[in-house]
């Protein structure tokens, strides 16, 4: 028997909820906990309990405040490990090459986040955007520009989301508007750092853009920065396009691989997250897991910029941590729901598959624990705060059609990953109170 519930400020949130406590494609169907008609308890932001609604209810006190999303599904919030906020205005400009993507597009807008005012307003409207679309912890690339910085950083904390961002750092192979130097950025880096890191809910991930656009010097001080400060993360990009990783390795002719190059600088450890892996070896992956980093898998740019497969199995194989990124602006939507249907495509051309209780897996839990973050968010156990998404299973009439003659939830959950955008989504909770 349960025991009563004391009165208190304790929100019971009804619904169909769906989350995992571990991986189901190594734990199988006992990984999804499903609740056809649940609730969710939440208490000071955080989870209280989770279970059948018939059992919880009888336990509940009169004051109560109750919410009802009968006929819809309730899920932890999305978790977007690599996406970039000052490229949010030029998503769907028409890609080609990753190098000539950035030239045309994303350098030119990211040097208006110079401003601050811009980069507020900007980084507000990102930030909302994410609610709409159901994610409520995101990994994010900012600019060189520390008021872009500061603007996401605040946006996200009045808002009250999980985030983590840093400046971006390039020295050589940039825009002029665009470079900083080794000191400048080591300096600004640690400013950003000493303001916002472990503030509420926000971490700071020193952030070298990739390999090319960062001298030795740079890298040894961003190698060393993550070294010193406890909880920071690092973030990059990694082998995306063959023409990039060819490039690279005749920036840094002593290096093994394109990964080696980080490792070189100290910078492959638990809690860095590098975006794309896709053009590495089986004698990478094996560093990547022996040092416990992760891999953001970004299916919607991989496929608009032409890069390549990621390969989710020999990660898997590895024993890697994966997380799922939206990549915008060269990924071309917001949506975790329309990046889950990317992935399966990706997945399918490489003879792979990706059920729908694994993909929707890889944008919460996965997610969470691919940043160290498992703790916290990424399923509704006790104690974990109450980062929620709920999402209508008919919120247009093509999925209502289809939802009339699916009989199982696995059918159901592939029928929202396949078809599902922002329009799904009613409602996105942070700490248990709407978000959007």
């Amino acid at each position: 028997m349960r025991t009563p519930i004391a009165p208190s400020t304790l929100l019971a949130v009804r619904g169909e909820i769906v989350h995992f406590v571990d991986d189901p494609v190594e734990r199988g169907i006992d990984a999804c906990v499903h609740f056809p008609d649940g609730l969710l308890l939440v208490r000071d932001g955080h989870v209280l309990d989770c279970g059948p609604a018939a059992e919880l209810e009888s336990s509940l006190p009169v004051d109560v405040r109750h919410i009802d999303y009968s006929g819809k599904l309730i899920l932890p919030g999305f978790i977007d490990t690599h996406i970039h906020c000052a490229q949010t205005e030029i998503i769907a400009s028409h890609g080609e090459q990753l190098t000539t993507w950035l030239e045309e597009y994303a350098w030119p807008a990211e040097a208006r986040y110079a401003d601050p005012a811009y980069a507020a307003a900007g980084t507000g409207f990102f930030c909302d955007q994410l609610l709409r679309h159901g994610t409520t912890t995101a990994m994010v690339f900012t600019t060189v520009h520390p008021a872009c910085t500061d603007a996401l950083f605040e946006a996200a904390r009045v808002r009250r989301m999980r985030m983590i961002a840093g400046k971006v750092l390039m020295d050589r192979n940039c825009p002029e508007s665009l470079r900083d130097t080794p000191a400048v950025g080591d300096a600004e880096s640690r400013a950003l750092i000493e303001k916002w890191h472990g503030r509420e809910r926000l971490a700071y991930a020193v952030t070298p853009r990739f390999a090319p656009t960062s001298t030795e010097e740079q890298m040894r001080r961003a190698g060393q920065l993550f070294s010193e400060v406890p909880g920071l993360y690092l973030q990059s990009h990694l082998a995306e396009q063959r023409q990039e990783v060819t490039w690279t390795m005749c920036l840094y002719p002593g290096a093994r691989s394109y990964l080696d190059i980080y490792e070189r600088f100290g910078q492959l450890r638990p809690r860095s997250v590098f975006a794309h892996c896709i053009w590495l070896d089986d004698e990478d992956r094996h560093l990547m897991a022996t040092r416990s980093a992760a891999m953001s898998f970004c299916p919607t740019s991989n496929l608009f910029l032409g890069s390549g497969l990621f390969d989710l199995g020999r990660a898997r194989d590895f024993g890697l941590r994966v997380g799922l990124g939206s990549d915008a602006g060269a990924g071309t939507s917001l949506s975790m729901l329309q990046t889950l249907n990317e992935a399966y495509k990706v997945l399918r051309l490489a003879g792979q598959t990706l059920t729908p209780e694994a993909g929707f897996y890889l944008a919460t839990l996965g997610g969470a624990r691919a940043l160290y973050l498992d703790a916290h968010i990424g399923n509704f156990l006790p104690g974990h705060e109450a980062d929620f998404v709920v999402l209508d299973p008919r919120a247009t009439d093509l999925l209502e059609m289809r939802m009339s003659h699916a009989t199982t939830l696995s059918e159901r959950l592939f029928a929202l990953m396949m078809l599902g955008d922002d329009r799904c989504v009613a409602a996105a909770y942070v700490l248990g109170e709407p978000g959007f």
